[in-house]
C-alpha cells in the first residue's frame, strides 16, 4: 500500500475497519450501568490525568536534561503531588471515579498487572525494533515491516484459541504460561546481536508475539469477571486506563532507561556530547550521533548500542517473568471467575458506602 498509495493510505484500512467494530459493537453489544451512578468525577479524572501528564514528560525530558535538571524535579514531584491529590479525592467523593477499595483483591490486582504487562513486553517493541532495524541496521522499511510480522502475526489467531484453551486449563495457568513464554524470547532477542541475519530474529520475535497472544485474548474477559455485574463499567474503565496510561509510561521509560544505558556504553570518550548521541541513537539516528562524537567509530556505536538494548531487554524479561509470577499467584486462586467470598465482600463494602453517604 505505501508503495502504490503512499504511507498516509495505511490509515484508511484503520478506517474501515474502526468503522466495522463499531457497527458490530452498535448491534451485538448491551450495557451494563450502575443503577447509584452520578455524573463524571472530574476532580479525580482531572487529577489522574494531570498527574500522569507531569510524570511522563519529566521521564521523556530526563535523558536530555539530566534527573537533576530543576524543571524535570519539579514535574516529578508535581506528578507525586498530584497522584496523592487524587487518592485523597477518590477516597471522599460520593461515588468515585475508581473505588480504591477494589485493590484490597489480589485477583482485581492481577487483572492490573495482566493490563500492563503487553505494554513492556511488547508494545513498545513495536516502536523500539523498527528503529533498531531501519535506524541502526539499516534495513529497508519493506524488510522492517517484513520481520514485525513475526512478532504481531501471532496476535490474529491465538487469541481465539486461548479462549478455547479456557475448557481445560485455568485463565491463570494460561496468561502466565504466555508471559513466561514472553519473557523467554525477551531473553532470546538479547542475545542477538546488532547486525545479525534476519533469520535470527524470527524464532525470538514468535515467541514474545505467541507468549502474549495468550493473556490477550482473556484479559477484558478477567477484566470484568473480578467485580460484581453493576460495577463491570468501572473495572472496564480501569482496566482500559492501565492498559492504555501503561502503553505511553512504558514508553517514556523504557526510552529513558535505553538513553541512559547508551550513554554509560559510551563512556567518557563521548564526554560531554555522550547524552544528545544517546538521545539520537534511541530514535535511530545514527548518522548525527556518530557526527556528535567523532572520536568513536561507526561500528563500534553500533555495538554499544546493541549492549545497551541487550541489558534493557535482560531488564524487560525480568519484570515480565515477576508478573508471570504474580498472575499465577493472584488470579490462580479459585478456578471460578471470581471467588463468591470476594464478590459478597464487594458487595457489603458497596452497602456501608452507600449508608454512610446517604
Amino acid at each position: 500500500m505505501i508503495d502504490a498509495f503512499g504511507w498516509s493510505s495505511i490509515f484508511v484500512l484503520v478506517v474501515a475497519l474502526a468503522l466495522l467494530a463499531l457497527g458490530l459493537g452498535a448491534y451485538f453489544l448491551r450495557e451494563s450501568r450502575d443503577p447509584d451512578a452520578a455524573g463524571l468525577d472530574w476532580p479525580g479524572a482531572l487529577s489522574f490525568t494531570l498527574a500522569l501528564t507531569l510524570f511522563t514528560y519529566g521521564v521523556l525530558r530526563a535523558p536530555e536534561t539530566g534527573w537533576s535538571d530543576p524543571l524535570v524535579i519539579g514535574l516529578l514531584i508535581g506528578a507525586a503531588l498530584l497522584f496523592l491529590a487524587f487518592g485523597i479525592i477518590e477516597r471522599i467523593v460520593k461515588r468515585p471515579m475508581l473505588d480504591l477499595s477494589l485493590f484490597r483483591y489480589p485477583r482485581f490486582v492481577g487483572v492490573q498487572l495482566l493490563a500492563a504487562a503487553p505494554a513492556y513486553a511488547f508494545v513498545v517493541l513495536l516502536i523500539l525494533l523498527p528503529v533498531r532495524f531501519v535506524g541502526i541496521e539499516g534495513m529497508s522499511e519493506i524488510a522492517a515491516g517484513r520481520m514485525m510480522v513475526a512478532l504481531s502475526a501471532p496476535l490474529l489467531i491465538l487469541p481465539i484459541v486461548a479462549g478455547l484453551l479456557t475448557r481445560w486449563f485455568s485463565p491463570a495457568t494460561i496468561c502466565g504460561t504466555g508471559l513466561v513464554i514472553s519473557a523467554s524470547g525477551l531473553f532470546w532477542l538479547s542475545h542477538v546481536t546488532a547486525g545479525s541475519a534476519p533469520s535470527a530474529l524470527i524464532g525470538p520475535l514468535l515467541a514474545i508475539g505467541v507468549g502474549i497472544s495468550l493473556p490477550w485474548g482473556l484479559m477484558d474477559g478477567l477484566a470484568v469477571s473480578v467485580v460484581p455485574k453493576e460495577r463491570a463499567g468501572m473495572a472496564t474503565g480501569i482496566f482500559s486506563t492501565t492498559r492504555v496510561a501503561g502503553e505511553g509510561v512504558a514508553l517514556a521509560v523504557v526510552s529513558a532507561v535505553l538513553s541512559a544505558l547508551i550513554q554509560s556504553k559510551l563512556g567518557a570518550s563521548a564526554a560531554e556530547h555522550a547524552s544528545a548521541a544517546a538521545q539520537q541513537l534511541v530514535t535511530g539516528n545514527l548518522a548525527a550521533a556518530a557526527s556528535n562524537v567523532p572520536a568513536i567509530g561507526h561500528d563500534v556505536l553500533i555495538q554499544d548500542y546493541g549492549h545497551a538494548f541487550s541489558a534493557l531487554l535482560w531488564l524487560l524479561t525480568a519484570i515480565t517473568l515477576i508478573t508471570a509470577i504474580v498472575v499465577f499467584s493472584f488470579l490462580g486462586r479459585t478456578s471460578s471467575a471470581v471467588s463468591t467470598e470476594d464478590t459478597d465482600q464487594l458487595q457489603e463494602d458497596e452497602e456501608m458506602l452507600r449508608a454512610s453517604k446517604g
